[in-house]
């Protein structure tokens, strides 16, 4: 499976730019900045690594939680299978 491009997602009045960086991990910018590091845990739990260690910090973050949703919710567009025609 090829690696993900870039995505955006909104969440309420809030723009983040996903950035997939493999095995189920993200990097999230938010106002153009480098956000916070994200990786999914269970179906429904996603945890916040932390930037030093790299290691997850397994505590509930409810906007974590929020942009992973919305994460697995994300359909990419279809051009790749247009692409893939020609």
């Amino acid at each position: 499976m090829p690696m993900q491009e870039p995505f955006d997602i909104e969440i309420g009045p809030i723009n983040y730019s996903v950035f997939p960086e493999g095995n189920d991990s993200y990097t999230i910018f938010k106002d153009g900045r480098e956000y916070i590091q994200i990786q999914k845990d269970t179906s429904s739990i996603w945890l916040k690594m932390d930037y030093k260690t790299e290691l997850p910090i397994f505590e509930e973050d409810e906007e974590v939680n929020a942009i992973g949703q919305a994460i697995e919710k994300y359909v990419p567009e279809e051009e790749d299978e247009e692409e893939e025609k020609l």
